[in-house]
């Protein structure tokens, strides 16, 4: 019955069983550092995996448990584990599968902090990283055939929301045995499940859509066991663990997942039609749009094209200095996927890690506009884009 239920449904029901202990709905929270047990073979055993338990909290607990195996049931994943971070979740992951000697894959398009380890970390120990030209997936396929071991991609990509035919290459680096890693944070498991399209791993900043109400920072990777396992075992070495104070809030959030995910498809759409209309506006990027370079692929692989889109109005910087302040139903913040609109420039958002040469270099636009629609009334937030824009011209 589970593969049939709605996405509103599945955010609510999927894992959310009643606590055996308490018969509590809602799970507690075990804020404990560490866990006793009554004699050395029960902990040992514990300690191995030999039996069910915790020991310590930077390795596992039952709060962050219960939000791995939530997470894992959305993406359609055998399992999950979690971070303090969404930067955790990509730095571990990078690290845990790629030794020295190997070559990594990925695209321009990557969202700012995960394009500077492809051209600068991972690099510096000896990983060769190729960054291949988004739109041309040919070109991709071709480099990956000369040698691949990982596989990095994001689609619908921040911010420039372009969108990459997750099937096809991935069945092009499965080909040559590479680890396929996808970064759905935008799509979220509503609108795209890259499992079920053959990644070996997906990614999440639950800090943007999985949370949504701008209260706390994680990260998720989900997968298969046997890749999990050595994600887990990295993360479990360097301790970049998320509390369980944090996974609980975001057990919350994650039951309302379904219900504010369509509602910022929806918002997003209508806003992205209505700049399309602004003469004042130059571009939007928006897979949603029939113009989009490659709305059929996302047609064919989301069910919902996100809450994001970006654009550019004309004028420049100048023009984006004047336009921001006067918006009065959006946040000008580093963030995204929240119920409360937020807005901002690459600038100081996807790409705020980067020099305005790396900008140039990932393709980026300097007066880009990302904006996240919230769950606000679709007709409150165009009447503030209007009187925004009008006060532009």
């Amino acid at each position: 019955m589970t593969s049939k239920l709605g996405p509103s449904t599945r955010s609510v029901h999927l894992t959310s069983d009643v606590d055996a202990a308490t018969h509590a709905v809602v799970p507690p929270i075990v804020e404990s550092s560490a866990f006793a047990y009554p004699d050395f073979d029960t902990w040992r055993a514990v300690a191995l995996k030999r039996a069910e338990g915790d020991i310590y909290s930077r390795n596992s607990n039952p709060t962050t448990t219960h939000l791995e195996r939530k997470v894992a049931a959305l993406e359609g994943a055998e399992a999950a584990t979690s971070f303090a971070t969404g930067m955790a979740a990509i730095s571990t992951t990078l690290f845990a599968l790629l030794s020295p000697g190997q070559r990594a894959v990925t695209v321009r398009d990557a969202y700012g902090a995960t394009y500077l380890h492809f051209t600068d970390i991972l690099p510096r120990f000896g990983i060769e990283c190729q960054v291949c030209p988004t739109e041309d997936h040919g070109a991709i396929e071709d480099v990956i055939a000369e040698g691949c071991d990982l596989l990095y991609l994001e689609s619908p990509t921040n911010p420039m929301l372009k969108v990459l035919d997750l099937e096809r290459l991935i069945r092009a680096a499965h080909g040559v045995g590479a680890v396929t890693v996808v970064d759905n944070t935008f799509a979220t498991p509503i609108n795209q499940l890259p499992v079920s399209l053959g990644a070996d791993l997906v990614i999440h900043s639950a800090t943007k859509f999985l949370s949504g109400h701008n209260h706390v920072l994680g990260g998720i990777v989900c997968g298969s066991e046997e890749l999990v396992e050595k994600v887990y075992r990295h993360r479990e070495l360097t301790g970049p663990s998320m509390q369980a104070h944090t996974a609980s809030q975001l057990l919350h959030s994650i039951r309302t997942l379904g219900l504010r995910v369509q509602r910022q498809n929806e918002n997003a759409l209508a806003i992205a039609r209505f700049l399309q209309d602004r003469p004042e506006v130059e571009a939007v990027h928006y897979p949603g749009l029939e113009d989009h370079p490659l709305h059929e692929v996302a047609a064919q692989q989301m069910t919902g094209y996100g809450g994001v889109l970006s654009f550019i109005i004309r004028g420049g910087m100048d023009a984006v200095r004047a336009f921001l302040p006067r918006l009065e139903l959006a946040y000008l913040a580093a963030n995204l996927g929240q119920v409360e609109t937020v807005v901002g420039p690459a600038a100081t958002t996807s790409h705020v890690e980067c020099t305005a040469e790396e900008m140039a270099a990932a393709g980026v636009p300097p007066g880009l506009i990302r904006y996240s629609a919230g769950i606000e009334d679709v007709e409150d937030l165009r009447a503030d884009l209007e009187q925004a824009l009008d006060g532009v011209a």
